[in-house]
């Protein structure tokens, strides 16, 4: 997630509730302060869906004209030339109300380092950009390099969404054809049903080949086909735990695709009245101790209205947080929740925001909140995949313990999770992805997986060696007739 300067107070010269009247705004499903081309401006989320954000300067309250493409631009290259820490951004300039949009589209497009040849927004899961990836709706952001490189960028959450090149594009594509099978996705949820097939092929013919070597004598090679069928037998008996291993969690794994329905992680979206809502930054920083607005939202407990206040990271923290994937952790600043009406700190605020939000996706009404924690690293439950970090873990004391992993910040239902999704989940880490050798790093069990994998290729091809071997011997050598026999 980008790692904007804290609000600019200065360049706060426009109310928010006068700017989003001067634009006929009159409800939004949210708003958040952002800074760009060394200008600032509100980002008015319209609707739950975000497909209508429009960015008013706090400075002149006049609207920016294809701003939500100029702040894709804007968090592509930031997000491309680091890590999304603003390291190298110009000092926020006062400008006039005539040219403060227009300095601020003029400072993004004319960014030093490589042109951006083409902005796309993306609303659905298609060609590079999969499933996978979560994050819906975002910008697919080109740039004229050498490599092909593209950004996918999230404008609600100023957050990095994906990145291919030309060679990582090449290496899904092979990847979706002989992993994935996406050849055949024209067929649906049968797809996976011919997995599992194939799959339970593979597991019946590794148990019955350790059943025949468990029975069969090895005799003594006194050729060398039978020095390398004996080979064969041996590298097939280490290549059999993979295989059990691979097709049991890749089967396993491609029946839980098939019976379940893909979906978007679900978001708690109320609408705001503009009239209904007034900003003090200068109370709210008062509540910080002064050290700093980040981010700025709204949200809503209880039918009341809550500002969402991010303090500004340290330094530390943020070069800590460098590379999502890498540390698989965050340092969260601290959230405060203040009553928009009264300006009164809530207490405890994101902890109760996580809960309340829990109550609400929780449909089922049964069972009570055992725990409510915050998570700021993936791990085997909730890993990767998932996407988004900070989370709040809200177990309840269902006979299947269900647990809900919320992100306050955007109130999105990351990931809910029961007792019988772990067996799955725990299968598909362990025996596919071999995260049981997460003891010795990412590159060890890069290693470990490079290796079961290897040992299938050498499996197949000692096989089909012996099997051309056999073929010419039977060639070379057709098998004899007793005499007064005709071969027919």
């Amino acid at each position: 997630m980008y790692e904007a300067p804290h609000i600019d107070s200065g360049q706060l010269q426009m109310a928010l509730n006068r700017a989003l009247a001067m634009n006929g705004i009159r409800s939004f499903n949210n708003i958040h302060i952002v800074q760009m081309g060394g200008q600032q401006f509100y980002q008015v989320l319209i609707d739950s869906a975000h497909q209508d954000i429009r960015y008013i300067s706090t400075v002149s309250g006049r609207l920016l004209a294809d701003g939500d493409r100029l702040y894709a631009q804007f968090l592509a290259r930031r997000f491309l030339s680091g890590n999304g820490q603003n390291k190298t951004l110009p000092e926020t300039e006062a400008a006039s109300d005539q040219d403060c949009c227009i300095r601020a589209a003029l400072n993004i497009r004319n960014s030093p380092g490589a042109k951006i040849i083409a902005v796309e927004k993306i609303t659905g899961f298609k060609g590079a950009y999969k499933y996978i990836n979560r994050l819906l709706p975002v910008y697919k952001v080109s740039f004229d390099r050498g490599d092909g490189i593209r950004i996918y960028v999230e404008t609600a959450g100023s957050r990095f969404a994906y990145a291919v090149d030309d060679r990582r594009a090449a290496f899904d594509r092979f990847f979706g054809w002989f992993h994935t099978w996406e050849w055949m996705d024209a067929l649906g949820t049968v797809k996976y049903f011919i997995m599992v097939l194939i799959t339970g092929i593979a597991l019946l013919t590794t148990l019955m080949g350790l059943y025949i070597f468990c029975i069969t004598k090895t005799k003594k090679p006194g050729n060398p086909l039978l020095k390398a069928r004996r080979n064969h037998r041996y590298t097939s008996l280490v290549a059999s735990l993979f295989t059990l291993m691979f097709a049991f969690s890749g089967g396993f794994h491609a029946l839980e695709n098939g019976l379940s329905k893909k979906q978007l992680p679900s978001a708690f979206s109320p609408q705001f009245a503009a009239s209904a809502i007034d900003l003090n930054v200068a109370r709210l920083d008062s509540l910080t101790g002064h050290s700093g607005i980040g981010e700025l939202s709204l949200c809503t407990i209880n039918n009341h209205n809550y500002w969402q206040v991010q303090l500004c990271k340290k330094q530390q923290d943020m070069e800590q947080q460098a590379d999502l994937m890498k540390s698989m952790e965050v340092h969260p600043a601290p959230l405060l929740y203040v009553d928009a009406e009264n300006g009164q700190l809530l207490q405890d605020g994101d902890r109760l925001y996580a809960q309340y939000l829990a109550q609400a996706f929780h449909t089922e009404r049964t069972g009570v909140i055992r725990s409510a924690t915050l998570v700021t690293k993936f791990t085997d439950e909730y890993n990767f995949i998932n996407k988004r970090l900070p989370v709040w873990k809200v177990s309840y004391n269902t006979k299947d313990h269900k647990r809900f992993y919320i992100e306050t910040k955007t109130g999105v239902l990351a990931a809910c999770i029961r007792d019988k999704d772990l067996v799955e989940g725990y299968s598909f880490a362990l025996l596919h992805k071999h995260h049981f050798m997460d003891w010795g790093g990412k590159t060890t069990r890069d290693i470990s997986t490079m290796f079961g994998a290897g040992m299938q290729i050498a499996m197949v091809v000692i096989g089909m060696v012996l099997y051309w071997r056999a073929r010419k011997k039977k060639r070379v050598h057709p098998k004899s007739f007793p005499a007064g026999h005709d071969q027919k």
